[in-house]
C-alpha cells in the first residue's frame, strides 16, 4: 500500500478519539484476551446506532465492554443494550466500564449463556442492531438468528470480516478465513438484505434488513 494511503487510513481510523472511558475498557479487552475494536470501527457502531436510533440492540460477544460502549453513545438514553458473553471475567469487566461511563443498570441486560442457546430465547423482530464479535466459527449461526431479530430496517454488523486481512487472499484457506469469506459471499448475494463491506478496524460488515 502506497504510504499516503495507509496514512490516511491511519488517521481515519484515529479521527474519532475514545472517551477515556471506553480507552480503559479496550485495555482491559486486552489484557483479558479479548481483542477490542479499533476506534474506526467503534466510532462507526456509535454511528450507525444513532442512524437508526437503535433502541433495542443485541450484541454477541461483550468482550470488556468497549464495543458496548460506542453502541451505548449512539443509542437514545433510554435504550436498552443486551450483550451475551460465555466468560465471566469479561462479563465483570464489562459491567465495571458500564458503571464508570455512568450507564444505568436497567439499560444493560448482560447474559452468561452459549450465544446461540440465548439468542434463541429472544423475541423475532424485535431489534433495532444486531452486533456480532464472538467466536468466528458460529457466525453462520448467530447471523441467521440476528436476521430473525431484526425488524425490517435494522442493522446487522458482523466485525472482523477482513480477518487480518486473509479474506481477501484467495491463498489463505484455514478454516476460519473459509468461513468469514463464505459468509461474506453468501450474505451480499441474500435479497432480503442491503450490504457493505466496510474497510474499518478489521473489517465491518453492515447490512440492512429489508
Amino acid at each position: 500500500m502506497a504510504a499516503p494511503k495507509a496514512s490516511s487510513i491511519a488517521y481515519a481510523e484515529d479521527f474519532i478519539a475514545p472517551h477515556p472511558v471506553i480507552e480503559s475498557a479496550q485495555r482491559r479487552g486486552e489484557e483479558l484476551g479479548a481483542t477490542p475494536l479499533g476506534n474506526g470501527a467503534g466510532a462507526t457502531l456509535r454511528l450507525l446506532a444513532a442512524a437508526v436510533r437503535a433502541a433495542h440492540v443485541v450484541e454477541v460477544g461483550t468482550g470488556a465492554g468497549s464495543s458496548g460502549l460506542w453502541l451505548l453513545q449512539g443509542m437514545p438514553r433510554d435504550g436498552i443494550l443486551t450483550t451475551i458473553d460465555s466468560d465471566p471475567e469479561h462479563q465483570r469487566a464489562a459491567r465495571e466500564a458500564y458503571s464508570a461511563a455512568g450507564i444505568p443498570p436497567q439499560r444493560t441486560r448482560v447474559i452468561s449463556g452459549d450465544a446461540a442457546a440465548v439468542l434463541g430465547r429472544l423475541t423475532d423482530g424485535a431489534y433495532d442492531l444486531v452486533l456480532v464479535d464472538a467466536d468466528k466459527d458460529g457466525y453462520p449461526v448467530y447471523v441467521e438468528a440476528a436476521l430473525r431479530l431484526l425488524r425490517p430496517g435494522g442493522l446487522l454488523v458482523l466485525d472482523n470480516m477482513l480477518w487480518h486481512d486473509k479474506v481477501a487472499d484467495p491463498a489463505a484457506r484455514d478454516e476460519i478465513t473459509t468461513v468469514l469469506r463464505d459468509l461474506g459471499k453468501s450474505l451480499r448475494e441474500e435479497e432480503g438484505l442491503v450490504p457493505a463491506l466496510l474497510p474499518v478496524g478489521d473489517g465491518l460488515f453492515v447490512a440492512v434488513k429489508r
